[in-house]
């Protein structure tokens, strides 16, 4: 099997994350529980939005494609994790490969629909004339399909490039699952052009975008200061408290595993990090966006009886 363009690696071993059987029932426990709770609330509100006439607005829409990556990318990650903590720790090279492909695909996506929803919270407080032309359902289609199919493009033609690469030994990705940055370092190829196609998203998908939403809120906040009443500047800022959780705490993972490794720091650091945006953010986005949002919850209380007490 051995070929300039082909792996001579038929599996690669994942870090365990501890030797103590204890321990791993432990954690076995623990990430089953975030899957259940990210796999039901995600779920939850895709439905609540989907049947609840007066949801259908951008913002709920936009909410709705961040379940839905939700599932995905903790579907992608988990499963795989909890058969690893209770059998060898070890993925095939093509799960490898598809673990990469449509974890990154969901976590690209993620971070540019951040930045479409910061654009509409934007048009919403600072264009509230103009809102329903600027977010109209064909313009909230288009962003949402282009969110979709640009972080598909990306990670199509990294997983291409990678794909091409030889991997001849050793063959044990100092991480729990598989990400690009962990698996470059296994190659017996250059890994040049590789290396400087992940600078260049993370470039784009993190730091650019974050710039934008830095930008948008910028914005924001000084409308809502503009804003006389207290209430008013109250509700103003309700709209968008959810929105800013999420961004503050996923931007801060991403940054922490995808862009210091880029200016010197170790990966080992990250992938602690990479856990909780891999698994515990989507478990936490539906009870932030539902605790904190009171049309949420009444929509949640109509479709879930049991709620009401």
């Amino acid at each position: 099997m051995a070929s300039n363009n082909h792996s001579s690696v038929a599996e690669f071993i994942l870090q365990s994350f501890s030797e103590n059987p204890q321990i791993q029932i432990l954690i076995f426990s623990l990430f089953l529980g975030l899957f259940i709770v990210a796999f039901t609330g995600n779920s939850l509100i895709i439905i609540v939005i989907s049947l609840n006439p007066g949801l259908h607005t951008p913002m709920y829409f936009f909410l709705m494609n961040l379940a839905l990556l939700d599932i995905l990318s903790t579907s992608t990650v988990v499963p795989k994790l909890l058969q690893n903590l209770i059998t060898k720790n070890t993925i095939s090279y093509g799960g490898c490969i598809a673990q990469i492909y449509f974890l990154t695909w969901c976590l690209g996506a993620e971070l540019l629909l951040f930045t479409a929803m910061a654009y509409d919270r934007y048009a919403a407080i600072c264009q509230p004339l103009h809102y329903s032309t600027i977010m109209s359902k064909a313009a909230c289609c288009l962003m949402a399909s282009a969110v979709w199919a640009v972080s598909g493009t990306n990670i199509t033609i990294n997983i291409i490039m990678t794909a091409r690469l030889s991997f001849c030994g050793p063959n044990v990705i100092d991480h729990f699952f598989c990400e690009i940055p962990p698996l470059l370092p296994l190659s017996c190829s250059s890994t040049n052009v590789n290396n400087a196609m992940v600078v260049v998203a993370d470039m784009f998908f993190a730091i650019f975008n974050f710039l934008l939403i830095l930008v948008s809120y910028s914005f924001i906040i000084s409308s809502i200061l503009k804003i006389r009443t207290k209430e008013g500047k109250k509700k103003a800022f309700s709209t968008c408290s959810s929105h800013l959780i999420v961004v503050t705490m996923y931007y801060c993972t991403i940054i922490y595993i995808y862009i210091l490794p880029a200016f010197g720091q170790s990966l080992e650091k990250g992938k602690v990090a990479s856990v909780f945006y891999a698994i515990v953010s989507p478990a936490l986005n539906p009870l932030i966006y539902s605790l904190r949002n009171k049309d949420v919850k009444i929509a949640l209380k109509k479709i879930c009886p049991f709620l009401r007490k």
